[in-house]
Formats: structure tokens, C-alpha cells, sequence
């Protein structure tokens, strides 16, 4: 698994499809052909990294869009981004 910093960058696999589901995402690993599924908050951050962002931008979005401590909001969203990263849905750079 790569190392995950603030500065990392995160974009989506190009072999993942998604779509939105009222709120709610789900993604399909085209290479794979396993489904996953995002809630509002995982929404969020799969918009965001649709195109190279770092971590700690999408933090910094997360922060001014909810009522989160910045501890919790860094913990949540590195454990998402690292189980996206081993399930092949993310690159990190």
C-alpha cells in the first residue's frame, strides 16, 4: 500500500465507472466486476477526486462543508482513501 501524506495526491482508477444514486454512489471496477457503494460523506470525496487532489484539500472541503473536527475528518478520510487504494479504485501519488 502506497504511503499517505496531506500532500498525497488521490485520483480515481480509470478502470472505475460510477454513478449516483440519490446521494449515494456506486462504483463498479470494470477490471474486476465487483460493485461497491459510497454513503453522502464517500460521495463527497469521490466527486472531489476526480480529478488529482491532495488529501489535504479534500479535508480542507470536507471541513468547510460539515460540522467535523479536523482530527476525526483526517482519520475517516485516510481510512476510506487506503481502502479504496486496496480494493483498486484509487491511485495515490
Amino acid at each position: 500500500m502506497t504511503e499517505l501524506s496531506r500532500s498525497s495526491k488521490i485520483v480515481v482508477n480509470k478502470d472505475v465507472v460510477s454513478c449516483d444514486l440519490g446521494g449515494e454512489t456506486a462504483m463498479l471496477d470494470m477490471k474486476e466486476g465487483v460493485y461497491y457503494g459510497l454513503n453522502e460523506i464517500g460521495t463527497v470525496i469521490w466527486e472531489l477526486i476526480q480529478n488529482p487532489i491532495t488529501l489535504l484539500e479534500i479535508i480542507d472541503k470536507i471541513l468547510e462543508e460539515y460540522e467535523v473536527d479536523e482530527e476525526t475528518c483526517y482519520a475517516d478520510t485516510v481510512e476510506l482513501i487506503k481502502e479504496m487504494e486496496k480494493n483498486g479504485l484509487v491511485a495515490i501519488k
